[in-house]
């Protein structure tokens, strides 16, 4: 059975994922810890459940899902995984936080994995697989994973509880992101349980009735 725990971090409170199942393999979702302390309570968690990092999956490559990319790197030995429409997100991260802050933080990125996402090559692991789902619109490169067996979606900042990733920052496209999220969740178990970027998690069940964005 597969765990999911929840760290909100930084000033935008992301939602960073350490997921793993029995076998204690593990692999960490849009790690955005910018503070010594955040980096310190996922790394005791890690430690305290015995977890096997195996790998460091981008939803999308914004700054503020990147900021503990680094630190991952340095103390697990993983890379970040993106899609390969996201690599110049990826690159101008430093500049687009500027851009989107108006100050300056810290953003040391870690050299990215060149076997780019794709959307038919899962991630493995354990006993247990994420499908990659190409959700573009907020950035050109945007995924959302999906686990089949017990119906979990990791959707970034591609959909949250009743609303939309936002489309106005460089490679925003509204059109792309509604049709993409509305033939995603067209796919779906009306159960999956829906794990965003930001805020709290959500259902298929719950976006199809009250999700105004999307046309399902």
């Amino acid at each position: 059975m597969i765990q999911v725990h929840t760290f909100p971090v930084n000033m935008l409170s992301e939602n960073t994922y350490v997921v793993f199942d029995e076998t204690k393999e593990a692999v960490i979702i849009d790690c955005g810890a910018l503070l010594p302390a955040e980096h310190k309570m996922i790394d005791e968690y890690i430690a305290e459940n015995g977890l096997k990092v195996r790998h460091l999956v981008q939803t999308h490559a914004h700054f503020d899902h990147l900021f503990g990319a680094q630190h991952i790197y340095e103390t697990y030995g993983v890379k970040p995984k993106l899609s390969k429409d996201d690599l110049q997100t990826y690159l101008h991260a430093t500049e687009q936080m500027e851009m989107f802050m108006h100050r300056i933080f810290e953003l040391e990125l870690p050299p990215y994995d060149a076997d780019f996402l794709q959307s038919n090559t899962p991630i493995r692991f354990g006993n247990h697989s994420l499908r990659i789902h190409p959700t573009p619109g907020h950035t050109p490169g945007g995924v959302c994973l999906y686990e089949e067996t017990e119906h979990l979606l990791f959707s970034g900042d591609s959909l949250f509880r009743g609303s939309i990733g936002r489309t106005d920052l460089p490679g925003g496209d509204t059109m792309a992101l509604v049709n993409s999220l509305t033939e995603l969740l067209h796919l779906l178990p009306e159960d999956t349980k829906v794990y965003p970027g930001h805020g709290p998690e959500t259902t298929v069940a719950y976006e199809k009735l009250y999700n105004g964005y999307l046309t399902i």
